[in-house]
């Protein structure tokens, strides 16, 4: 998500309990994408497992539904408590709840119940938004205290949400006896970004779960979610594949790769082909392949990568699908395709829409067609699941 001063990063790393199947914590984002907005939910189911996962994930989703429909926070935290049971014997809630909903104007809106407080490191400090405290009875006649806050995002603001599966980890060592809390969580924040100040939101996310693992020796002692929301300036990658339709469009695709302000990928033989002649750039063809079943990579000067076009494509977008993390095993072309997309916010694909001769018959466009729909998918996948904005152009 982006708007007119910065671009949002939001990130999302969890570990489960020691010897659990699953995380019983849930994390959900959307990105809306017409109205340039992001919603992000965490919430902590009551105990551990398939549970508890079931409980926070039920949770998450009524509240992303709600409040992408633009209804009000209070509404939505309303409904959930009403809707969500208590447990009889501890007579606490079956799941806990933190939303945050960004406008394009990076306005967000915030309400929160029974996480630990979100934080908002901003210059070197940290910022306390004013917070209402509101009261709602919910079923049965009890109590529970809901939180809401407004503030305005600013450049390099970076806001941390965790579980308490982070805050209370230690707890019980002599150094912390009642558990890391927030006041180490947040000590923690200020010496990592200190020592990285351009760290992404991802790493980020995931060095504050590796260090509650370490405070729980290894073994966490409860699920640990954290998810990090990084305003900054916007990485931009672009991606050339498949010749222009007319031929006289070939110096201007090569101009849009020359002049692009980013990270570049030409994925396709003739596409690299084109850009060499017309740049005067030479191929060099990489004799080292991790991969055996795609053709090995090419280096050209002021490309960041050169690969094979609709195989390399194809094992790109099942990668993408597969994906449950931003943690990418291997170094195949197609590994380190996904690698740099998933490191950028601003993609352009640049599909060119000649049919290749030497593949197909010119009366039956397959090849096109399958390169346009992998190309589609790759676009949405992007979009939906890793919150990428995407701008295809075809030539």
């Amino acid at each position: 998500m982006h708007n007119q001063r910065f671009f949002i990063e939001a990130e999302t790393y969890q570990e489960k309990k020691a010897n659990q199947r699953v995380c019983g914590d849930a994390c959900l984002s959307r990105k809306l994408k017409d109205e340039d907005r992001l919603i992000t939910v965490l919430s902590d189911g009551l105990g551990s497992g398939v549970k508890a996962n079931v409980l926070a994930t039920m949770t998450t989703s009524m509240a992303l539904q709600f409040t992408a429909k633009n209804d009000p926070l209070e509404r939505t935290a309303e409904f959930i408590m009403n809707t969500l049971p208590i447990d009889a014997k501890r007579q606490i809630s079956y799941s806990t709840f933190t939303i945050i909903d960004i406008n394009c104007l990076g306005e967000a809106k915030v309400v929160e119940y029974d996480n630990p407080p979100l934080i908002i490191y901003r210059d070197g400090n940290f910022y306390e938004p004013s917070k209402e405290v509101r009261t709602l009875t919910r079923p049965g006649g009890r109590r529970a205290k809901v939180s809401y806050s407004c503030l305005n995002l600013k450049k390099e603001d970076r806001i941390i949400i965790v579980s308490d599966g982070i805050t209370q980890s230690a707890m019980g060592t002599p150094h912390f006896p009642f558990g890391w809390e927030s006041d180490g969580l947040k000590k923690y924040i200020r010496q990592t970004i200190k020592q990285n100040p351009e760290i992404s939101a991802h790493q980020l996310a995931r060095k504050i779960v590796y260090r509650a693992s370490i405070n729980d020796k290894g073994h966490l002692t409860d699920d640990a979610t954290c998810h990090v929301i990084y305003c900054r300036e916007p990485r931009h990658l672009m991606i050339a594949t498949g010749p222009p339709f007319h031929e006289n469009c070939d110096s201007l695709l090569a101009e849009r790769i020359k002049n692009f302000d980013g990270k570049k990928i030409i994925c396709g033989g003739t596409t690299s082909k084109i850009i060499s002649r017309e740049l005067n750039i030479p191929i060099e063809v990489s004799l080292n392949n991790p991969d055996p079943s795609l053709p090995p990579v090419s280096k050209m000067e002021g490309i960041n990568l050169v690969t094979e076009g609709i195989l390399t494509l194809g094992k790109v977008s099942r990668l993408l699908e597969e994906l449950t993390s931003t943690e990418i095993k291997g170094n195949g072309p197609a590994e380190q395709m996904v690698r740099l997309l998933l490191n950028t916010d601003e993609i352009t694909l640049m599909a060119g829409t000649r049919i290749n001769n030497a593949h197909q018959d010119p009366n039956l466009p397959v090849e096109l067609e399958i390169r346009r729909n992998v190309i589609k998918k790759i676009a949405a996948l992007l979009e939906d699941k890793f919150l990428k904005t995407i701008n295809i152009e075809y030539l």
